[in-house]
């Protein structure tokens, strides 16, 4: 909680103090970020589940440096592209991309502490990751400085945040037991895919505004979508906790229901306080963003139908099973060429997101039961004389 109310102050703040012409680089940059986000969540995941498993912490932080080192390369060659491609400065769009390998390191460790279900020193780490980021880029944003600026402080936050993981999550190295559980990278492509598919969807909007609306419309869109990014980072807790059940084949089929049905839970109510607090949204964010109030529980719900659709794909990364992200790949490319062909203003734009993550989550989550329920261990049979 104190990560995401973090996040969403930093987006707040952000779209007062850049005004609608600026905002809208700056949303679409933390949009790139967080698909280079996609490595680190992929990584916490699989250390996760290893760790379940009984992998030695010493092999997961190798597996971690590993991951880094390959994100921080692809990283560095993405720059140029994503500068042409979004026409933003290379400076913020270097600052955006410099904090992929930072991300990928605090996950790591975030996936020792999850996997060892050691949820208190995780939620620490948690929250003090969220306020890290976000406090540097606040205080630089309300001096005056630009997005890029503020960009590279929120990077250089991350790394701290990620030195304070290593410091806390190493309290503990000496109790792994040795084994020969070795950990490779391709399990963590694996995971990626599916971790990209989802944070694709999630984005892909914010990026597609940029070449169908003007700036205004743009920016105004931007900040709209702070409610769905509330509505799908606000039960993150309720997949994390779950998550190392979901790797137990014992306990798997039942924590992928329970998980399915709290986050559907949470969206519903998610959904219902902003219709109820859209009136307030142009007091906080300015009244060039009043056009955009009515559809502050659209925003929501696409954030709570992409809530459910993670908690789907999560619980199949759990059991390694990640061809079921194709479903999701099919879902962003009919979302994106609908936008593309037909969507030229803010409301068909977010009916159409909701639309088709409904769509998507719908038939992810009916595979992902059906497949629970079949491969659920059999009850153990009282012996009979």
């Amino acid at each position: 909680m104190t990560a995401n109310v973090a996040g969403y102050l930093l987006q707040l703040l952000a779209g007062r103090w850049l005004g609608v012409t600026g905002y809208s680089e700056f949303a679409s940059l933390l949009a790139v970020q967080l698909l280079c986000a996609v490595p680190a969540l992929a990584l916490q995941n699989v250390v996760a589940r290893e760790r379940v498993r009984g992998a030695e912490v010493s092999a997961l932080r190798g597996l971690q440096w590993r991951c880094a080192l390959i994100v921080a390369v692809v990283a560095a060659l993405l720059v140029p592209v994503v500068t042409v491609a979004l026409d933003v400065g290379v400076v913020a769009c270097a600052g955006a991309l410099v904090a992929a390998p930072a991300l990928v390191l605090l996950s790591g460790e975030q996936g020792i502490l999850q996997g060892g279900r050691r949820f208190r020193e995780l939620a620490v780490v948690l929250g003090s990751a969220g306020v890290a980021r976000v406090a540097p880029a606040l205080v630089v944003l309300a001096l005056g400085g630009g997005a890029g600026a503020a960009l590279w402080a929120a990077a250089l936050g991350l790394v701290a945040a990620a030195i304070f993981a290593r410091v806390l999550a190493g309290a503990q190295t000496a109790e792994s037991e040795p084994g020969e559980h070795t950990v490779g990278v391709l399990p963590v492509l694996r995971a990626a895919q599916v971790q990209a598919a989802l944070m694709a969807l999630s984005s892909a909007d914010l990026i597609v505004v940029r070449m169908v609306l003007d700036e205004v419309d743009a920016s105004r869109y931007a900040l709209g979508a702070i409610a769905t990014k509330i509505a799908f980072w606000l039960p993150q807790a309720v997949g994390v906790v779950l998550y190392p059940r979901m790797a137990q084949p014992t306990h798997s089929a039942r924590a992928i229901r329970d998980a399915l049905a709290v986050l559907s839970a949470i969206g519903i109510v998610a959904v219902l306080c902003a219709a109820l607090a859209a009136p307030i949204a142009p007091l906080l964010a300015g009244q060039d963003y009043a056009p955009i109030q009515g559809l502050l529980w659209l925003f929501a719900m696409h954030g709570a139908i992409l809530a459910v659709l993670q908690g789907a794909m999560l619980s199949a990364i759990a059991v390694d099973r990640t061809a079921l992200a194709a479903v999701t790949w099919l879902g962003l490319a009919v979302e994106v060429t609908l936008m593309v062909s037909f969507a030229r203003s803010v409301p068909s734009l977010i009916v159409t997101a909701v639309s088709v993550a409904a769509a998507t989550t719908l038939v992810v989550a009916v595979v992902v039961l059906r497949t629970a329920d079949h491969t659920q261990p059999a009850e153990p049979q009282p012996a009979t004389d």
